[in-house]
This record gives structure tokens, sequence and C-alpha cells, in this order.
């Protein structure tokens, strides 16, 4: 066959290939046009894009307010319909006085329990200094850093966690650190002045980090976002964080044994602990955990119990980041679970925490200790015992 002939046949299935499609997009369209009744462009009667309605418990108002502004679309639509004039976190200011405006915008202000009222009227308040700092406690990059909620009066405590398994130390090359998280805490909260001891021990021991704000529960979550900021200036490169309270028992070997055990990709995100699924706030105002209707509603993100959980570095790093963007809550492990959710990160279960203790009939027996990461409650000499039978060369499970 001649080159002009086998053009001439070449052409003449391209032009068929072109008929084909034609007709295909056609018959598509007709279709898709008798479907809709006609044969033009739908075009929304209403806003497709409906804002959500403002919420009327406290909180969640604030919060709503809070997701508009650092959402850049919302935001804008905001700003053109007056609703946000000031940014609703003003975290960033340099002082802190009450926030007279919560009497009004909370209903029932008067008739809530005194520790609501002030954590309302403080609720923006953030920049607080640190009155004892542990500025070269990360001179080394630690590979865990161990930080422990206490409370001033609480000297047994911290005594009791650095004989045991809060001690630091070296091995493989890999460090681990301690700090005490500690706020104020004033006459009027019925405490005495332990200024002396407290600066003493802080000389003795190099482990104390306190804020001049004041050590309260409901304060807890403050505690949480300090710290986080303290670790994004003074301890950037530690590799994971164990988070916990002055009265639980660590197995600080098994942890340790655990984090080696991780791969990278597992490492990068970490964060385990006892999770609390499907929770919600308490009604019952005799708990210490009640919450009203007027501040929130809803159901809380998963959690890790306050006692104790273990993360990453890195996701500290990311975590401080968060807490610009979600409102202090009374209540510190729900708070840090609402921060993870911001990330879009879920706690982890870990079965080796125990946030609300074994079984009696354990409690006296070390083997049960063994393959366990956390255990709450135990007393300052109970911590003592048990680190040191676990310890025991002669040790037989």
């Amino acid at each position: 066959m001649s080159v002009g002939r086998r053009r001439v046949k070449l052409l003449g299935i391209l032009m068929m290939a072109n008929v084909f499609i034609y007709l295909i997009v056609e018959v598509s369209k007709n279709s898709s046009q008798d479907k809709n009744g006609k044969g033009g462009v739908i075009i929304p009667k209403e806003k497709f894009w409906k804002l959500p309605s403002t919420p009327r418990a406290y909180w969640n108002r604030e919060q709503e307010k809070l997701n508009r502004w650092y959402n850049p679309i919302l935001n804008r639509v905001a700003n053109q319909t007056g609703e946000l004039s000031t940014s609703p976190n003003t975290s960033h200011l340099s002082y802190c006085e009450p926030d007279s405006t919560v009497m009004t915008a909370v209903t029932d202000f008067n008739n809530l329990p005194d520790r609501f009222k002030d954590f309302l009227l403080y609720l923006r308040c953030r920049n607080y200094s640190l009155l004892i700092d542990q500025p070269k406690k990360c001179a080394k990059k630690p590979f865990l850093l161990l930080a422990i909620k206490s409370l001033i009066p609480h000297f047994a405590r911290r005594q009791a966690i650095r004989e045991s398994w809060g001690r630091e130390t070296n091995v493989g090359n890999q460090t681990v650190v301690r700090v005490f998280l500690l706020g104020k805490t004033p006459p009027e909260d019925n405490h005495p002045d332990l200024s002396d001891m407290l600066k003493f021990e802080s000389d003795k021991h190099q482990d104390i980090l306190m804020w001049n704000y004041r050590d309260t529960f409901f304060n807890l979550s403050l505690k949480e976002v300090l710290f986080l900021r303290w670790v994004s200036t003074s301890c950037p490169d530690a590799e994971f964080v164990f988070k916990g309270d002055d009265d639980v028992f660590v197995n600080t070997h098994h942890i340790l044994n655990y984090l080696n055990s991780l791969s990278k990709s597992k490492a990068k995100d970490l964060f385990i602990g006892d999770v609390i699924h499907n929770a919600g706030p308490h009604r019952d105002k005799k708990l210490k955990y009640y919450i009203p209707e007027v501040f929130y509603t809803g159901v809380y993100p998963p959690y890790a119990g306050g006692g104790g959980f273990l993360y990453s570095g890195p996701l500290a790093l990311r975590l401080y980041s968060a807490t610009s963007r979600v409102h202090l809550y009374p209540i510190d492990d729900v708070y840090t679970g609402m921060c993870l959710q911001k990330l879009g990160l879920v706690p982890e279960k870990h079965k080796g925490f125990r946030t609300f203790d074994i079984e009696e009939k354990n409690k006296k027996n070390i083997c049960s200790y063994i393959d366990l990461m956390l255990v709450h409650s135990r007393k300052p000499q109970e911590m003592i015992d048990i680190w040191s039978q676990l310890q025991s060369p002669n040790l037989k499970c």
C-alpha cells in the first residue's frame, strides 16, 4: 500500500473517532438535562454553606468565635458583618485583669460556684512569668522528659519521686531528666508560707518550675499551657515527654523499653495513656468535676486520664501551637484532648496505664507492676517500696 493511501485511511479512522466521542457527549448532556428538567446550570436558591447557629453555653460560644477567627474564609465573613472586631483570644496581652464582661455574658453568673467565677474572670489570661526556672535542664538533649504536676506543700511526694521512678539518669546515651510543675499557693487558699523551704529544695535539686499564677484544680489547664510553652522555648529537642501527677507510680524502665521499640513513624505522633471515649460533663454540683450547662454542652473528645500520659517531643511543640486555638477548659485532661482534636489526632489507649488503679488483690504483688507503665494512686513510701522491689536482682515473676 502506498504512503498516500495509508494517510487517507488514518485520517478516516480519526474522523470516525471524533464523531463517536461527539455522540457520547451529546447523549450524556441530554440525559443530564432530562434528569434536571432544564437545560441550564442549576443555581442554589439558598446559601449552601450555612454557618452554625450560635451556641448557648458560654465556652462553646466563645470557642465558635475562636474557630471563625482562625478560619480564613469565616474570618473574612465575620469581619464584614462586624461579628469579630477584635481577636476572641487575648492571651497575647502582657498583663491579666479580670474580664468583667463574663458577669453579663454567662447566664446566672452570680449563682455559680466561686471556683467557676474565678476561672471565668481569668479565662483569657495566659501570660504568667516564671518565678523559678531551670534554663539548663535540657542542655543535653533529653530522651525522656518527666514533667510532674505538684503543689508547693507536697515535699514528701516530690522527694519520693526523686528517690524512685523519677531519678535522673543517663543510660546507653539516653538521658532522663525531671521537672516539677508548680504555681503559687497563696494564703487566701489556706496555704502556709513555705517559700523558704521551696527555695532550699529548688537550690538543692534544680528541678522546680514555678509560675506566678494561683495553683488550683481549675488552673491545671493553664499549667499545661505554661509547661508546653516552656518546652517550646527551653526543651524543644526532648524526644519524649511523660506528664503526670505526683501521686502516681511510674515504671520508668518499662516506659524506656517501650519507647526504644517504636518505629520512627509510630513515635512521631505518639500519645498514649488511659483513654476515655464518649464522656461528657458532670452535672452534679457536689462533684469535683461539676460543669454547669450554662458553661459547656456536648460530648468530650477522646482524652487520656490526667493521672499521666506519654507523648512525643515533636507533638509537644504542635500541642503548644494548638493551645492558642482552644480556650482554656476547667479540666486539664479534657483540654489536652481538645487540643489533640485540633491537630486531627486521637490519643491511643494503652493497657499499661492504670489511672483507676489495679485490683485490690494484686496491689501487694510486685509482679503485677512489671508490665505496667503507670498506677494511680500511691503514697510516697509505697512508691519507694515498689521501686526498690522492682530493682531487686532476686526478683522472679
